[in-house]
């Protein structure tokens, strides 16, 4: 019996590039024997499994996705695309490592009990959940992980411009990122509405998030004047800025010139 509710399920092409780039880079994912890679809750479409096998192929080309939903109709509708792809009436590989099954956050996967995921990508759907049933979450898909494996929840904006997610490992929370598109950012506390499901109801005076937003906010404000070089200039100058006042920010330089910031996630805990 899937383990998990049935959510709106909404999805889009395209929707969440920001976070798989990220996952392209995780150790979990490139020095594994067994680069089986978990789309859990993908929505009403299967366009996200296959987008998201595409990206991980270019750094495992042996990467294999399944995509998970606790809803059979939607798993029916993702097999017949998955048809359309194999006969290669679509844009994507008809040789690609995809399937589609039936599961919630028990993770049910091909091969059986003993088989594990390197990573489970959960995006868009905590958020549908109460705050209170979020660690039974993590705790049940992080037991369905290889070791070093990585359980990446999240959230983002229908046009996946504005995302935020935490990486879950058996030890517990450990990073959290916010990713932005540049262009046109007039605030980047505007990533408040789609913080996970566990900081959101925490974005309050007071709590380690608030500030972190607080402080974004103030010194993308102070750097406005770097906009004259484009939003990447104003953004490096802007984690440079956070990672100057303290905040032990993780994201390498290059990564930084994508709209991305990262910390370990005790720097944004809830109290």
């Amino acid at each position: 019996m899937p383990i998990g509710a049935v959510t709106r399920g909404t999805t889009g092409t395209n929707r969440l590039r920001r976070v798989d780039r990220w996952i392209g880079t995780l150790p979990a994912l490139r020095q594994t024997a067994d680069p089986l890679v978990v789309d859990l809750g993908y929505g009403a479409s299967g366009v996200t499994a296959f987008e998201l096998q595409a990206r991980l192929a270019t750094v495992r080309p042996d990467v294999h996705v399944t995509g998970l939903e606790i809803e059979p109709g939607r798993v029916a509708t993702a097999r017949a695309q998955l048809a359309e792809v194999r006969a290669g009436r679509t844009s994507f590989d008809p040789a690609a490592r995809v399937d589609f099954a039936v599961g919630g956050f028990e993770v049910p996967l091909p091969g059986g009990a003993a088989r594990r995921a390197a990573v489970i990508r959960a995006f868009n759907v905590l958020r549908q959940y109460d705050e209170s049933e979020v660690a039974a979450a993590w705790a049940l898909m992080v037991s369905r992980l290889q070791p070093g494996g990585v359980l990446v929840e999240g959230t983002c904006n229908e046009v996946g411009r504005v995302a935020s997610w935490v990486a879950v490992q058996h030890g517990g929370p450990v990073s959290f990122t916010v990713s932005l598109r540049l262009a046109g950012l007039e605030h980047p506390s505007v990533v408040a509405e789609r913080l996970p499901k566990a900081l959101i109801h925490h974005n309050v005076p007071g709590e380690p998030i608030h500030r972190f937003l607080a402080d974004l906010d103030r010194f993308w404000q102070h750097n406005a004047a770097l906009g004259t070089y484009g939003p990447v200039q104003r953004w490096v100058a802007t984690v440079a800025a956070m990672e100057g006042s303290g905040w032990p920010v993780r994201t390498l330089a290059r990564r930084r010139r994508l709209g991305e910031l990262t910390v370990p996630w005790e720097a944004v805990a809830p109290l």
